[in-house]
Formats: C-alpha cells, sequence, structure tokens
C-alpha cells in the first residue's frame, strides 16, 4: 500500500478497542483503492488478537437503507439493499463476545450507544479501521477524537473508493487525529 506518509509506531492502552467500520458484503463490493481481501485479511488478524486478549471488538453496520435526512448532491432514495448484503464480512469470524452496532451515519459513535459502552468497560483508546478511509473510517476517528479517546488508525487494514481521496485522507486528516499505524505494528504491540 503505496503512501507518502511514514507510519509512527504507537503505544496501545492497556485498556483498548478495535473499532471495524463497515466490513459488510455490500460495502465490500464497492470500488476500492487497495485489495479488498487483503484489507478484510488484516482486519480479521486484528478482531482475532484483540479477542484472544479479551480486549472489546467493535464491528460497525451500516444501514444503507435508512441513511440521515440531510440533503446531499447524490441521488435519493437509492435502491434498497437486501438484508444478506448488510451482513457483516464471513472472514471476521465475529465471536458473540464482539459489540456489533448498526448505525445509519458514517460515524460510529453519533446516534448509537458507542462512547457509553466504552467507557462502561474502561476503553481509553481506539484502534480504527474498515471502510471506507475518507467517509466511514474518518467520521469514526473524528468522532473518537473529539470524545476524548486516543486513535489508532490502521492504514493497511482500511480503504477507500479510489487512491488519491485514501492517500489524502492517510496524509494530511489521521495524523491530527492520531496514531497511522501498519496491522504488524498494532499486533507486535499487542505482543509487547
Amino acid at each position: 500500500m503505496a503512501s507518502d506518509v511514514a507510519t509512527t509506531t504507537g503505544v496501545l492502552d492497556p485498556t483498548c478497542a478495535l473499532v471495524l467500520v463497515d466490513l459488510q458484503v455490500v460495502t465490500m463490493s464497492f470500488p476500492a483503492a487497495h485489495n479488498m481481501g487483503t484489507v478484510v485479511a488484516h482486519a480479521a488478524r486484528l478482531a482475532s488478537s484483540f479477542r484472544e486478549r479479551a480486549l472489546p471488538v467493535v464491528l460497525t453496520v451500516a444501514d444503507l437503507n435508512h441513511p440521515p435526512a440531510g440533503r446531499t448532491q447524490f441521488a435519493r432514495p437509492r435502491a434498497e439493499v437486501p438484508s444478506a448484503s448488510l451482513a457483516l464480512s464471513d472472514a471476521l469470524g465475529a465471536d458473540e463476545s464482539d459489540i456489533v452496532l448498526t448505525k445509519s451515519g458514517w460515524g460510529a459513535f453519533q446516534g448509537t450507544d458507542l462512547d457509553e459502552t466504552l467507557r462502561a468497560r474502561g476503553v481509553t483508546q481506539v484502534v480504527v479501521a474498515g471502510l471506507a478511509t475518507g467517509f466511514g473510517v474518518e467520521s469514526t476517528a473524528r468522532q473518537a477524537y473529539d470524545a476524548g479517546y486516543h486513535v489508532m488508525l490502521v492504514v493497511d487494514a482500511m480503504t477507500g473508493p479510489d487512491l488519491e481521496g485514501h492517500d489524502h485522507t492517510v496524509a494530511r486528516v489521521f495524523p491530527a487525529l492520531g496514531q497511522v499505524v501498519t496491522t504488524d505494528e498494532v499486533l507486535a504491540s499487542l505482543n509487547d
């Protein structure tokens, strides 16, 4: 995954949570700058490692059939998305211990009880990955940052619809919200 941004190895808080954004059957079928199989494989490795350490794993589901009411320049209403297509990717190996939340907006915090759920578990840091870099992932990272969490963004476990937008967000936005890391860096930090 080429980028002109150097990653910075981050430090994980003792009580951190993994937030995987919108890795659903339908969203994984959208055009992507990077190989979707690789992105999902990295996300699955992260989820497995967090589960092994009894750290929270949050899986978000975008309810594409009920988007926020605000006007946009994209045509609405769009075609109804079948419920099977809204399902999470089987590759994530969802576990009964996972926190699964459905959201209608881009970010995982707005309009959900995620903040309260994480705070009740003592979480001080979120590790964010998923789809799409400049949309759901960025919105979730902004909301987490604004709520006072330490934010870590796993650049090789996310992608966007085009390389230019992905690289812009990684280079210009993410460093202001937290630490930009790779899957291997997170896994190494978990093993420290």
